[in-house]
């Protein structure tokens, strides 16, 4: 089983990240493509860009919704099933984020996700 780790794509790559994979929809503010270190974009696991602006618009007060509706979303995404397939051999998987807030972003939903799913 690949072990999931998140991290914000601001804080430096080490030894033990495995494959880095970027799981925002857009590119993360402040950073040239040349200086992040990634194997991989995978841009189709995110959340929808629809499910991304209802969220932002109130964080604090949609989490729990967001939550729920992105789970909804990673359910039925034959996207998801490709991803995992991808990193299923890998012995760790860091999965890249850009959001400020470390406890409460899709990165963590996405690795209860595949944590859940691979379990």
């Amino acid at each position: 089983m690949t072990r999931i780790a998140i991290k914000r794509v601001y804080e430096p790559a080490t030894d033990t990240d495995g494959l880095r994979v970027l799981v925002d929809k857009l590119w993360p503010r402040g950073i040239r493509k040349e200086a992040l270190h990634y194997d991989l974009w995978a841009k189709e696991i995110a959340p929808s860009a629809p499910l991304r602006r209802w969220f932002h618009a109130d964080p604090q007060g949609r989490w729990e919704e967001f939550r729920r509706r992105y789970l909804h979303e990673l359910a039925a995404s034959p996207a998801v099933r490709a991803f995992v397939a991808k990193i299923e051999k890998e012995p760790c998987a860091t999965l890249l984020y850009a959001s400020k807030n470390a406890e409460e972003n899709h990165a963590r939903v996405l690795r209860e996700y595949l944590e859940r799913e691979s379990g």
